[in-house]
């Protein structure tokens, strides 16, 4: 700036000769300092638009790079779906051992020895499949625990109370009873087979079928553990608990109502049995009540009618809405036993409260190349066990006399 009012004096100077008039050197030299001032000014402005736009071309840059991805979980998941599905292929486990190296996949791994877990997506599909099949699964409460057991606490009692005055002594009320349930869990084990052949054939899918024969095998052995599993190396099924007369009924047992004659429905009053049957059950617990039978005995209860000649069951009346028996949903369970002498072959309860589930979130793999050559096994385990949990919320109807 300076030097520009230096060269504007002597221009000024030039122009002028000595002499002349003070205040028209003055305005001369005014004049030239005005006219460079204005070019700096445009100079500058030229210079700062042109850095902006370099700016803003920059940030435009910059959101393009980090613009969140569409499919975060996907990404996420995808180094350990490819290194899972190299293992199953060809026994590769340097993809599983460095993401535990790496830290990226520290829950979805684990020893050699002791096999790998199944990648997420293939562990969606098979605990989907659990839950949709028809197993106690669909109507019992389940939890998912990461110890070897899960304990469930009881209230079966309540508080004691009663009516004081204003001057009267207070006594001391009952004490509630509170039950502490183990459930304690087993291994469930699973070992398909496929040619190796067959895995090198980059068409096979293999995931999707480890995880159909995975969820298979796993869906028959509970099914009839949680029905009537007998405890030890599996869970405990609801009617291998002890049972009484519900006329009897105690903590610790199921209570039953005879249906009048063995090994059949009353000839008489077939559908009296039922109705028994429903209002055995508490009405705190009836409102999510479930009833549970095989296909032959819905056979021959959806025959039943009332007094006044309608039909006690009822089909869904949209797709996938379960069958209803005198307004109760039903439950087709294959592992329940057939109508018999003295059988047990309809079971009417909250299965929510009454039947608990513990689980481990987990399903492991281990790949064998060498014990059944020349085809590969997969030994998949999980560990599940399950017991009852609220002995007042289920009933049993027995085909018996008394």
């Amino acid at each position: 700036m300076e030097m520009r009012k230096t060269e504007a004096r002597a221009r000024a100077d030039m122009a002028v000769p000595d002499g002349g008039d003070p205040a028209a050197e003055v305005k001369t030299a005014l004049s030239g300092f005005v006219n460079d001032f204005n070019e700096f000014q445009s100079g500058l402005m030229s210079r700062l638009q042109h850095h902006e736009e370099r700016l803003t071309m920059l940030d435009r840059k910059t959101m393009t790079y980090t613009r969140p991805a569409l499919a975060v979980q996907a990404d996420t998941e995808l180094p350990h779906g490819k290194a899972f599905n190299a293992y199953l292929r060809s026994g590769d486990d340097d993809g599983l051992r460095g993401l535990v190296l790496e830290g990226k996949a520290m829950s979805t791994a684990v020893a050699a020895d002791g096999g790998y877990l199944v990648d997420p997506k293939t562990a969606d599909t098979i605990r989907s499949m659990l839950v949709g099949t028809s197993s106690l699964r669909a109507i019992a409460n389940v939890v998912t625990v990461e110890a070897s057991s899960f304990d469930v606490l009881i209230d079966r009692s309540e508080v004691g109370s009663g009516w004081a005055t204003e001057t009267g002594a207070i006594s001391e009320t009952a004490s509630p009873a509170i039950e502490r349930i183990s459930i304690k869990l087993h291994e469930l084990s699973a070992m398909p087979k496929a040619s190796q052949r067959l895995l090198d054939d980059a068409a096979f899918d293999v995931e999707a079928w480890l995880a159909g024969k995975i969820a298979g095998r796993f869906i028959r052995a509970e099914a009839a553990a949680f029905v009537s599993g007998d405890g030890i190396d599996k869970p405990k099924g609801f009617l291998t608990t002890d049972k009484t007369t519900n006329a009897n009924w105690a903590w610790g047992k199921l209570g039953y109502v005879p249906t009048g004659t063995a090994g059949d429905f009353s000839a008489l009053n077939s559908a009296d049995a039922i109705i028994d049957l429903v209002y055995a059950l508490s009405a705190d617990y009836r409102a999510n009540a479930v009833f549970v039978m095989n296909s032959k005995t819905a056979g021959a209860v959806r025959k039943m009618k009332d007094a006044d000649g309608r039909f006690l069951w009822s089909d869904g009346l949209a797709a996938g809405e379960p069958a209803r028996l005198m307004g109760y949903r039903v439950l087709i369970a294959e592992d329940m036993p057939d109508i018999a002498n003295s059988s047990f072959a309809v079971a009417f309860g909250d299965f929510t409260a009454g039947y608990t589930i513990a689980e481990r979130p987990d399903v492991r793999v281990l790949r064998d190349p060498f014990s059944a050559k020349p085809h590969v096994l997969f030994f998949a385990s999980k560990r599940v066990g399950g017991e009852v949990t609220d002995f007042a919320a289920i009933k049993l109807l027995k085909f018996a006399a008394s």
